[in-house]
């Protein structure tokens, strides 16, 4: 795909018209169907700026770069790299301040980066095949010899986490472990509380996800650090046992 395509391509993914896209960037209207039609060829700054104003992920800005003859700018430091013990430290720290409650790092392939000791709650009694690294959470939890048996609420669990993947051959294979839900009269989302049994007792869990939202490495943009949480009283006490 030529540079004009890709960006227009990535401003029409993310509903933006010519003119929203040409203010936040700082150019004209003009200036930008020069560029798209390929009449025009922007510099690299250009090209950073109009990454950034389409908020791409860093991979993605790069491949812009590249469409553009420009050499990617933002690198990918592997996590085990001293030059990222920082962050490690930090997430180690994070995790450990979340306890008692489970709380888990992933990468962008959802594969498990790093887990506090709570996190066993999920992994008790699933299936030693499933957790062999690279462990993939998405499937570690929908397949049935991972977590899948011990969620009350799998079918609408398992909808609010395929809602969130693009059309694949991973998600196709996640939804074929899960029975398909159509939503009822009084449907108002799938996003709902995760229901588990544990060695604890039923647990009621919410979850919130954070990122590193002003990172400049790949690796480190695409991490993502779940925490679950209580959803009600007695989980919050069952955890604090």
């Amino acid at each position: 795909m030529d540079f004009p395509q890709a960006l227009r391509s990535a401003r029409h993914e993310r509903h933006f018209s010519q003119l929203d896209l040409a203010l936040r960037t700082g150019t004209t209207q003009r200036h930008l169907s020069f560029i798209e039609s390929g009449r025009s060829r922007p510099g690299r700054t250009m090209v950073i700026r109009l990454g950034e104003s389409l908020e791409l992920p860093l991979r993605e800005r790069n491949d812009l770069l590249l469409a553009a003859g420009y050499a990617p700018v933002y690198p990918q430091t592997a996590l085990d790299d001293p030059a990222l013990e920082h962050v490690r430290s930090a997430l180690d720290r994070i995790l450990t301040g979340h306890l008692p409650y489970p709380a888990i790092v992933v990468d962008a392939g959802h594969q498990l980066v790093m887990a506090n000791d709570a996190f066993s709650l999920f992994t008790d009694g699933v299936a030693e095949k499933l957790l062999e690294p690279p462990v993939n959470v998405l499937r570690l939890s929908l397949h049935p010899d991972g977590v899948a048996p011990r969620i009350v609420n799998l079918s609408q669990w398992a909808q609010h986490i395929l809602d969130r993947l693009p059309p694949g051959d991973f998600r196709d294979e996640l939804a074929a472990y899960v029975p398909h839900v159509e939503p009822g009269p009084d449907h108002v989302g799938f996003a709902a509380p995760l229901h588990l049994r544990s060695s604890r007792g039923d647990l009621h869990l919410t979850t919130t996800i954070a990122t590193f939202a002003t990172a400049l490495d790949i690796t480190v943009a695409e991490l993502k650090l779940e925490a679950f949480l209580p959803a009600d009283p007695a989980t919050a006490a069952l955890l604090a046992t």
